[in-house]
């Protein structure tokens, strides 16, 4: 099952004629630019090969290959104690910070692909925090997360003397990013924010779910099946609106085995059922039918507030804070017209880039793999971040 991860999980290395195309473009992009922006693109190819378990190219390794420790913290938040890692280069243990947030995914900030992504930065001498939301990490989407993404972006920046750090979130956690930078208490500690395949509108994201469509801002459609995950995870945040209270419970323990992805915890759970039971589970998990399709709108109207809770749509006009974002062209979670949506509201001064990239993901939208220019792209766009967090 896809689960939301640092967008590098599905990037490929740069083959050595990209690079060298890379190498090339850099040359005639930006010859005049400062000796810093070319370091941030040549350590942006790095990044993209440590994450990919790939080797760094010998003339890159010197740039991308500082040796990192790590150190498991707690962090106070207005939201109770949070465990976080802190990922820091052993030469430059005051070097510019960054807060990256993982996913909708039990394992939080122990998920293998985020640490090797926070390894990969560090590497290239940021200090890297990585807090554990605890409502995202038990698949819930709501406000609480937003204080703790502020509170943790405060601590660290505190850490730094007050300096404001930068915070990239993945996935839904990156909407729920802007939001805390839209927050005038924690806006003074927010130095920017990278959302990464990331929602604009939440009710717009839960009619994707049951009708495989999301509009864009130009008026057009993007027509794209979308994976089980998203509806489950609707399913199970609120999943007193599909089941009876005494079903709650056994039915619990299903959907979250089966969204943990762990196998034998699902088949046990699914043995305790009685048979009115079971058939209310796979009511549920048919994630295709009309029935559930009809469920998940009655439930929709019934959470419309809390949706727009955690919704940046709306928030964006009046924004400061320089935002950086990224989808996956054929993202099948979060749509990729989310982003559009996004760049569309987001004032031209505060946008400071943002890429829908067929490099992201495994489904081909129009039947061409990623050409060199894509990766290219890509690389540019990760340099951006790198730069600005260096800065």
């Amino acid at each position: 099952m896809p689960t939301s991860a640092p967008p590098p999980q599905t990037a490929t290395r740069l083959p050595r004629r990209t690079l060298i195309a890379v190498l090339g473009l850099l040359v005639i992009v930006i010859p005049a630019c400062a000796w810093s922006a070319v370091k941030a693109h040549l350590q942006a190819v790095a990044v993209l090969d440590l994450v990919a378990s790939q080797p760094v190219p010998a003339p890159l390794q010197a740039l991308a290959t500082e040796p990192i420790t790590t150190s498991e913290i707690k962090i106070n938040t207005s939201q109770g104690t949070v465990r976080a890692r802190l990922y820091t280069p052993l030469h430059h243990p005051k070097a510019p910070a960054l807060v990256v947030l993982h996913g909708v995914h039990h394992l939080g900030m122990d998920e293998p692909r985020l640490i090797a992504f926070a390894s990969a930065m560090a590497s290239c001498g940021l200090r890297v925090l990585t807090p554990e939301l605890p409502d995202i990490k038990d698949y819930h989407i709501g406000a609480n997360s937003i204080a703790t993404i502020g509170d943790t972006a405060t601590w660290l920046a505190q850490q730094d003397g007050g300096q404001p750090v930068g915070v990239m979130g993945l996935s839904f956690s990156g909407g729920l990013s802007l939001l805390a930078a839209s927050d005038p208490k924690f806006q003074p500690s927010i130095k920017f924010v990278v959302a990464v395949g990331s929602q604009d509108e939440m009710s717009r994201v839960a009619e994707y779910y049951r009708t495989g469509k999301d509009l864009r801002p130009n008026g057009t459609v993007e027509l794209l099946a979308p994976h089980e995950y998203g509806a489950l995870v609707l399913e199970y945040e609120n999943l007193e609106d599909y089941v009876p209270a005494p079903d709650l419970e056994p039915l619990r323990a299903v959907l979250r085995a089966h969204l943990y992805e762990d196998l034998a915890a699902e088949k046990s759970a699914l043995s305790r059922l009685t048979p009115s039971q079971l058939a209310e589970v796979k009511q549920l998990m048919d994630t295709t039918s009309t029935a559930t399709h009809d469920r998940l709108a009655a439930a929709e109207t019934k959470h419309i507030a809390e949706m727009a809770g955690v919704s940046p749509h709306g928030h964006l006009r009046q924004l400061t804070t320089p935002v950086y974002l990224l989808h996956g062209e054929g993202d099948n979670i979060i749509p990729s017209a989310e982003t559009l949506w996004m760049a569309d509201e987001l004032p031209s001064e505060t946008l400071k880039a943002s890429l829908v990239s067929p490099v992201l993901t495994h489904i081909d939208i129009d039947n061409h793999g990623p050409t060199a220019m894509d990766r290219w792209q890509l690389v540019h766009f990760f340099g951006l971040i790198l730069d600005a967090a260096a800065h």
